[in-house]
């Protein structure tokens, strides 16, 4: 075990999702046009225009520090933060220093970790984003500049120094992600940019922290972890030979598994911060805080609590509905179209029914045709119908994967479509005794294990039944008859 121990904090970006850019009319779209024609003067830093703040995104930054238990400052401003980089045409980036929108919060990641764990949260600022580099376009070696993400409003959400492993990171990561889904102000995809982490990791065989590496640009949980992890093994091998780890800024190469250096690490005065000129100071009474936390909906913590409480779910069946808000939205729709039972027992029969179906076979068919379950042609209503005919033995579970594909395509209520073709299960011991003889008689080696005591045996008959009767046999039916007959 190693003697050292590793603290890592997260800087995280994340696009939000408003109309136009930041500080001018420009469509927030950046992805979906050719290069270079999503702009205007303001975001390609002419001379002489001025910026003029978008009060959504703004709103979103107070949304985003209600969320994670936050303070909005009493006053913020922007300013400004020279740098020099060519995919950034002012020279400066338009951001916030010492008086951001919010201070403090702290995020509780420990439903992902299975163990206790907060994670304390410094400030939330609001700035815009710079263009993207594109490199080796035309087949050369050449490095275009495309300014259409250049003025995207950008959230940055600085971490304290309060994780221990790539994991933590990981798992701080995922939630904070999901709160944004949740909150509605960000998709935070990461294959299309519109979230990307920048990682500090330091070691130390004490209780004062060690020289800390900033890994930037970070844009998968998969790179995340695998750069803190090679980066707490490099800086571990340098002090173990007696070296001494540099303060810098360091890339990750995706083909060679490494970090790689960059540059030396900027400290504040590097950019030179001052109070941007041309935006004026605000005020948080600017603002209607109260009605923007009332559109706060219920959040991932929340609804696991919840979830488990009002319905039994264990942790990897609640993961699975909170990772997609729609999902659990649909889950929760269908489940209070059921026919409430008697026994409590019935009841989470059938929950768990909706969750098993839910999460396999619709999500499954949703995904295959890039859909959301929001998208879907089968409402909560009509899905809670199929649970119930599954729950009641109307249908068998075969014939229910094949309603779910009608219902998906077609819409209709399962009901009609099992009375118009004919596929509820047949369950008559009358209806099914010769085919079961028939079965017997066809497949004698089955049928002497069988006789001989080895069950496995009515499986395979079983299944020769089913298929021959296209799924709409009732299984407890036919193993007896089977069992009777042999």
């Amino acid at each position: 075990m190693s003697k050292y121990f590793p603290t890592i904090g997260l800087e995280i970006h994340a696009e939000l999702k408003t109309k136009t850019k930041v500080f001018c009319d420009c469509p927030n779209d950046a992805g979906e046009k050719k290069p270079n024609t999503n702009v205007c003067p303001v975001c390609l830093g002419h001379p002489g225009v001025l910026p003029v703040l978008n009060k959504k995104a703004v709103e979103f930054m107070i949304k985003i520090g209600l969320a994670i238990g936050g303070e909005i400052n009493e006053n913020f401003k922007f300013d400004r933060k020279n740098y020099f980089y060519p995919d950034l045409p002012k020279g400066y980036q338009i951001s916030q220093f010492d008086l951001p929108i919010v201070k403090g919060g702290s995020l509780n990641i420990s439903s992902r970790l299975g163990s206790e764990k907060v994670v304390k949260i410094n400030r939330v600022h609001l700035e815009e984003d710079a263009g993207k580099l594109v490199h080796g376009e035309k087949g050369d070696d050449s490095t275009y500049v495309d300014f259409n993400r250049g003025g995207v409003p950008l959230m940055e959400l600085v971490s304290e120094p309060d994780m221990h492993s790539a994991e933590e990171a990981a798992a701080y990561g995922r939630e904070l992600q999901l709160i944004l889904r949740y909150l509605g102000v960000s998709e935070a995809d990461l294959e299309r940019g519109q979230m990307r982490f920048d990682a500090n990791v330091s070691i130390s065989a004490g209780k004062e922290l060690g020289t800390r590496a900033e890994i930037k640009n970070l844009n998968s949980f998969s790179a995340l972890e695998n750069a803190i992890n090679y980066e707490i093994k490099r800086q571990t091998e340098i002090l173990e030979e007696g070296g001494k780890v540099d303060q810098e800024t360091r890339g990750w190469d995706d083909i060679k598994q490494k970090t790689m250096p960059q540059r030396s690490k900027e400290q504040a005065h590097d950019y030179r911060y001052f109070p941007e000129p041309d935006l004026p100071p605000l005020t948080k009474e600017g603002f209607d805080i109260e009605k923007l936390r009332l559109e706060i909906p219920e959040l991932p913590n929340a609804k696991r609590k919840r979830f488990a409480e009002e319905y039994g779910l264990s942790g990897d069946q609640m993961n699975i509905l909170i990772e997609n808000r729609e999902m659990s939205n649909f889950f929760e729709y269908a489940v209070s179209e059921l026919e409430e039972e008697e026994q409590k027992e019935a009841n989470m029969e059938k929950i768990k029914l909706i969750l098993n179906y839910l999460s396999s076979d619709l999500r499954g068919l949703l995904m295959a045709k890039g859909m959301n379950f929001d998208q879907s042609k089968i409402t909560p209503e009509n899905f809670a119908d199929l649970i119930e005919m599954i729950a009641g033995k109307e249908i068998s579970s075969r014939v229910a994967k094949d309603l779910i594909i009608r219902m998906l395509d077609t819409g209709s209520d399962p009901r009609e479509i099992v009375k118009n073709e004919g596929l509820g299960q047949i369950s008559d011991e009358a209806g099914l005794h010769d085919l079961v003889v028939k079965i017997l008689k066809d497949n004698p080696k089955a049928a002497a294990d069988l006789k001989g005591g080895k069950d496995q045996a009515v499986m395979f008959l079983i299944g020769k039944a089913m298929a021959s009767l296209k799924g709409r046999g009732n299984p407890e039916t036919l193993k007896k008859l089977f069992k009777d007959n042999v």
